[in-house]
């Protein structure tokens, strides 16, 4: 699979936020403005394994249509892959 530009600049931002909550342990912010970022985080994460896992499951769809195959598999790979990410 190959991962466009959106992915990628989804994974950068949450690195920059990662970065962020570090400055603001560092700057011995409150718990509850780290909670909350880290929790802005998680939700960054989960969104990004979502549309990663979505085109993963249309490419894979798309594939086993032109080689005549059942796209069951690949649904319940994809299934899968988002229950484990949980």
């Amino acid at each position: 699979m190959e991962y466009n530009r959106d992915v990628k600049n989804r994974l950068n931002r949450i690195e920059g936020q990662i970065r962020g909550v570090i400055k603001m342990m560092e700057d011995d912010k409150h718990c509850k403005e780290v909670v909350t970022q880290l929790s802005a985080i998680r939700s960054a994460v989960d969104r990004s394994i979502g549309l990663i896992v979505a085109k993963n499951l249309e490419s894979c769809i798309r594939e086993a249509n032109e080689k005549g195959q059942n796209a069951e598999e690949a649904i319940q790979e994809a299934v899968n892959m988002i229950v484990k990410s949980r």
